[in-house]
């Protein structure tokens, strides 16, 4: 299928399955149905674009807790990468702005599953890191991409403390996801969505340490971000 259509699919698409998470929420308050809603969305994106995925390290992770899933991020193919691999309800944390863009953002904010975080106000981005917090002790499982944004060549840039901050006041492991082969499927900068595989490796939960601070977040962070750089690298 030429790249255009496939785009031309990814946005109508998009935007359909934003309206039905939107009808939905008026109806469901428990999340079920814009999780089932986004399996079928990430699954129908990846097959009509020609995308394949592959998943490696899932017998590692025990499905009976909730997490702090950690990414790298280099392109907008890996949200439905992690979504159609990983077999875990994930409350994936994105940007508030996102929500300005009509029926997307609608669903995004009216579908309450996921969490946006305004990285311009200070109080706020804390408060919604607390919210994700007591969601997690609840049992949630949450997913958020390290670097902040995506990456600009597809290497592994560094990470920022937010996710590891989350883990510790969460009390919650954190489970390293390497994605390897999104860049190639579209890469920042370009609309032209090529076929391809991505491949995810799921590293071994790592527990916070007892004591908090600086240096404990610091400690996960560079552990989390080494876990990563070396799984991206056996590929």
């Amino acid at each position: 299928m030429p790249s255009v259509f496939k785009l031309v699919f990814a946005l109508v698409f998009t935007t359909i399955i934003s309206a039905l998470i939107v009808i939905c929420a008026l109806f469901d308050h428990t999340g079920t149905s814009f999780h089932r809603l986004t399996k079928v969305f990430a699954h129908t994106l990846l097959r009509v674009c020609g995308v394949k995925i592959t998943v490696a390290g899932v017998d590692k992770i025990p499905f009976d807790r909730s997490y702090v899933y950690v990414s790298n991020h280099a392109s907008y193919f890996d949200i439905p990468a992690v979504i159609a691999a990983i077999p875990d309800r994930l409350h994936i944390v994105y940007k508030k702005e996102l929500e300005r863009i009509p029926i997307f953002g609608w669903g995004l904010k009216y579908g309450r599953t996921y969490i946006g975080i305004d990285r311009g106000r200070g109080l706020d981005a804390a408060q919604s890191l607390e919210d994700a917090a007591t969601r997690i002790r609840n049992g949630a499982s949450v997913l958020m991409f390290a670097e902040g944004t995506r990456s600009q060549n597809g290497m592994l840039q560094p990470f920022k403390r937010g996710p590891f901050n989350l883990a510790m006041k969460a009390g919650a492991p954190v489970v390293p996801v390497a994605i390897h082969g999104s860049y190639g499927v579209l890469p920042r900068n370009s609309w032209r969505i090529r076929t391809g595989t991505i491949s995810l490796t799921l590293g071994e939960p790592i527990t916070p340490m007892q004591a908090n601070g600086r240096e404990s977040e610091i400690a996960l962070r560079d552990e989390a971000h080494s876990v990563i750089q070396r799984n991206l690298q056996q590929v």
